[in-house]
């Protein structure tokens, strides 16, 4: 379901309106739910889980293991629920999001202190198993299925845009045809007739006998041949084509490269995208879908910006992303040609490309592209 564009949040402020949700959740969940006779330092605990949830969207372990002592000893309980949903939403069904589960599971069933835990029956034992699964399962659940949901969104829009695609390819074959079609008429019925007139006006001005005659007669052969000439090269353009070009991907799609996957991106686009001349807005977005593309198959897990701002000279395209935060899976496929090949676009747009690795162990891409002749 997608909401009106009147109530759409901007997406800077979608963060710290989540997080204002959280916190303010978790405090009305400690202050209505904890009851009055427990201790002071179940109290507190309880109250340290809520400002712990500012951390959620930038480090969701941490968070989990902070809120884990105001659940266990006290009963944080939404705080530990909307911690362990975030870090399932970031971390999908890996390691720390099991060792999550299980913390938040283990808060629920045990009871503080121990000798009121083994004093209670079988079946309340049961009962907070169960309980423990729903409160540790519920927010899984939840983050995997806002995961799914945006991965299908990008999907979606992924195949509108190679639908589009498609329609400008498809419509550029039929013209590709069209003008086919018309070249041939043009050269065998239009240019056999002047050809003729040509041929024609030569006899005439050989078989002329006065000069006024020849005169006219070479004025009209001279005539012929220069037409003939122009015809032959607007012959030669319909042929050629030209509009393969159009159904490439430039600067107004970029924004489409940073969404999914595991690498958080900043974009920052100082420029008009349709203000660009055409093999430099393509050139641009090959760079930028190349560097993330390396930065997602050998940084996974690390920050990275995109910068892309435009003088009256030039434009500039830098991609930088900081140290790789997690093992680089096996069996990742490279052919060890894309730089080369960013490198060669911008040489032959006469622009300049410069790709290595930055002193605080990420790796930097910097290509700029004249935007006058």
């Amino acid at each position: 379901m997608r909401w009106p564009g009147a109530l759409r949040w901007p997406t800077a402020l979608r963060g710290p309106l989540s997080d204002a949700l959280a916190v303010l959740v978790a405090a009305l969940d400690v202050w209505l739910v904890v009851p009055p006779e427990i201790d002071a330092a179940a109290i507190w605990l309880s109250w340290l889980a809520v400002p712990a949830l500012l951390l959620r969207r930038h480090l969701p372990f941490l968070t989990v293991l902070l809120v884990i002592p105001g659940f266990f000893y006290g009963w944080a309980q939404l705080a530990a629920m909307v911690a362990l949903g975030t870090l399932a939403m970031r971390y999908g069904t890996t390691w720390r999001t099991a060792v999550g589960v299980v913390l938040v599971w283990a808060s629920r069933f045990m009871v503080w202190p121990y000798d009121a835990f083994a004093e209670m029956t079988l079946r309340q034992h049961v009962l907070d198993a169960i309980y423990g699964v729903i409160v540790a399962g519920m927010p899984v659940a939840i983050g995997l299925l806002v995961t799914v949901r945006a991965q299908l969104f990008a999907r979606i829009r992924q195949l509108d845009r190679s639908r589009e695609r498609e329609k400008r390819l498809y419509a550029a074959t039929v013209r590709s045809a069209e003008r086919a079609k018309l070249a041939r008429e043009m050269h065998d019925v239009v240019s056999h007739q002047v050809t003729l007139i040509a041929m024609q006006a030569g006899a005439l001005k050989v078989g002329a006998k006065d000069a006024e005659s020849a005169e006219a007669a070479e004025t009209i052969r001279a005539l012929s041949t220069k037409t003939l000439e122009e015809l032959r090269e607007l012959v030669g353009v319909l042929r050629s084509g030209g509009d393969e070009e159009d159904a490439q991907p430039g600067l107004d799609e970029v924004g489409d490269l940073v969404e999914g996957g595991d690498v958080k991106i900043n974009l920052a686009i100082d420029t008009a995208p349709g203000r660009l001349p055409g093999p430099v807005s393509r050139a641009a977005y090959r760079t930028v879908q190349e560097a993330l593309t390396n930065v997602r198959k050998h940084a996974s897990g690390s920050r990275a910006s995109v910068r892309v701002r435009s003088s009256e000279a030039e434009l500039l395209v830098e991609v930088r992303n900081d140290r790789p935060r997690r093992r680089r899976g096996p069996g990742l496929p490279s052919g060890g040609h894309g730089l080369l090949g960013l490198r060669e676009r911008a040489t032959l747009l006469g622009g300049t490309f410069d790709a290595g690795p930055t002193p605080e162990g990420g790796f930097s891409v910097r290509a700029t592209y004249p935007l006058v002749g």
